[in-house]
């Protein structure tokens, strides 16, 4: 770990050899300061070989786990390595690099985790369809249910977390497609985690395909919906705090 660096951007990547050239050069040129590890989630192209030649360090997981455990992986490698914080940032150029240094400002004023929200601004370009959106704020109305706070952006994977946060979630981190995301957000509030959002901006994706829609979705999110009805009845559990 450089001396000028105590933070971390983790990048989970799944066969985003074209999009990592162009994410990976941006951040250099804005954060230049932060040190990068991209966790090659099973890749069948060149993601790996993409972010070596760019010059940052590489975990490859022998195959995919999906999103939740490409970033849980990430996390215990930022808690197994001492960062301070850590910045889960997509591999696909949705994430804007200068939004970055809100989400760690926030950590550095006190919160466990920030979220990149999409809709907390005044004014937000970021356009979604009728179906998705639908979804989307009934998960929020779930989650407010669930732990009495308001998210604008339940779904963000634009995160921070700190070094306590990442020393938690590096071992509980859900690792189910949407439980990576909502489910975080149900277990750090019941937990006692102070979890903020943070306005930011995000852009079409760049290159490459998103990932799979239609029944499957369907069903994480009704595994979603159990999971986090589930957890409104587990006793709560108090923070972790390090020594």
């Amino acid at each position: 770990m450089s001396t000028a660096s105590k933070t971390l951007v983790v990048i989970p990547a799944y066969n985003e050899a074209e999009a990592l050239p162009s994410t990976l050069g941006e951040l250099r040129s804005d954060q230049p300061s932060l040190d990068v590890v991209v966790i090659d989630d099973g890749s069948a192209d060149s993601t790996a070989d993409v972010a070596r030649t760019m010059g940052v360090r590489v975990v490859q997981l022998p195959f995919n786990l999906g999103v939740g455990g490409a970033v849980r992986t990430g996390l215990r490698y930022s808690a197994e390595h001492g960062y301070h914080r850590t910045v889960v940032f997509d591999a696909d150029g949705q994430h804007s690099p200068d939004a970055i240094t809100d989400l760690v400002a926030a950590i550095d004023a006190g919160a466990d985790m920030a979220v990149g929200s999409r809709f907390a601004g005044a004014e937000t370009t970021y356009v979604t369809g009728r179906g998705r959106r639908r979804a989307m704020r009934l998960l929020s109305r779930i989650v407010r249910w669930s732990t009495g706070r308001t998210f604008t952006d339940t779904t963000s994977g634009f995160r921070a977390f700190n070094h306590e946060a990442t020393d938690m979630l590096a071992r509980r981190y859900p690792v189910e497609y949407l439980a990576d995301t909502v489910e975080v957000l149900v277990m750090m509030c019941h937990d006692g985690y102070d979890v903020v959002e943070v306005p930011v901006t995000m852009r079409p994706r760049t290159r490459g395909a998103p990932s799979s829609r239609s029944i499957k979705l369907v069903i994480n999110y009704l595994r979603l919906l159990i999971g986090i009805l589930a957890s409104a009845w587990r006793p709560r559990t108090q923070k972790e705090r390090n020594p």
